[in-house]
């Protein structure tokens, strides 16, 4: 799931985006080459907070505000990466206005349900990286001369913390199941992307949990 969207002379690269926060909603004009010559008054917002990958796989985060054309241009995009249109944002008045002009000119396009653009699975791998950015502290447990029962505390936090990742991957994959069969545009690509995201997460936990057994077990 990969967009390059336009922002003044650059071109950004957008690899599994999500949107974590929206604000400031706006009706922007906009128009699509699935659609000839009709254009569409679309609900946006302003102000958005993104998570996205870039081409080597880092996390990147950003803020779009006060730049319309972008955050518009950017949602648009997030549409048609998962399957939708503007048809899916529209009242139900503007959409029959449309298709009836597309079928005067013998187009029919399909709307249905359009993956979110937020999802509440995004819940569950924010909490498991905070509980993995907690673990890897946990192994400098040996840099500083702790009591034996502070470190003991510690390591009874590593080993609740390996099968509650564990936990919250699985429901995490759970819940994209249930999103890949409620929407009917997710592709088998998106649910791919989920698996890969409960792997990667499962093996540092795997690792983490390895290395506190070694590294900060007292006994």
């Amino acid at each position: 799931n990969m967009f390059v969207v336009k922002k003044e002379d650059e071109y950004i690269e957008f690899a599994n985006p999500r949107i974590l926060q929206k604000s400031k909603p706006f009706e922007a004009e906009e128009r699509s080459s699935y659609y000839p010559d009709v254009s569409a008054v679309v609900p946006r917002h302003e102000k958005l907070k993104i998570v996205y990958e870039d081409r080597n796989g880092n996390t990147c985060y950003m803020d779009i505000d006060n730049d319309r054309h972008f955050a518009a241009m950017f949602q648009q995009m997030m549409d048609f990466s998962l399957g939708g249109t503007m048809l899916d944002r529209i009242d139900k008045n503007q959409r029959q206005r449309i298709l009836d002009a597309l079928e005067g000119k013998g187009l029919m396009p399909q709307t249905g349900d359009v993956c979110p653009t937020f999802s509440r699975k995004d819940y569950f791998v924010s909490f498991a990286d905070k509980i993995l950015f907690l673990m890897g502290l946990t192994l400098l447990t040996p840099l500083f001369k702790f009591e034996k029962t502070t470190i003991e505390n510690i390591y009874t936090f590593d080993k609740i913390a390996f099968p509650a990742v564990l936990l919250l991957m699985a429901g995490f994959f759970i819940y994209a199941f249930y999103e890949s069969k409620k929407y009917k545009q997710c592709s088998s690509c998106q649910v791919g992307n989920n698996i890969g995201v409960v792997i990667k997460r499962s093996v540092a936990a795997l690792a983490f949990a390895v290395g506190a057994y070694f590294l900060v077990n007292p006994n």
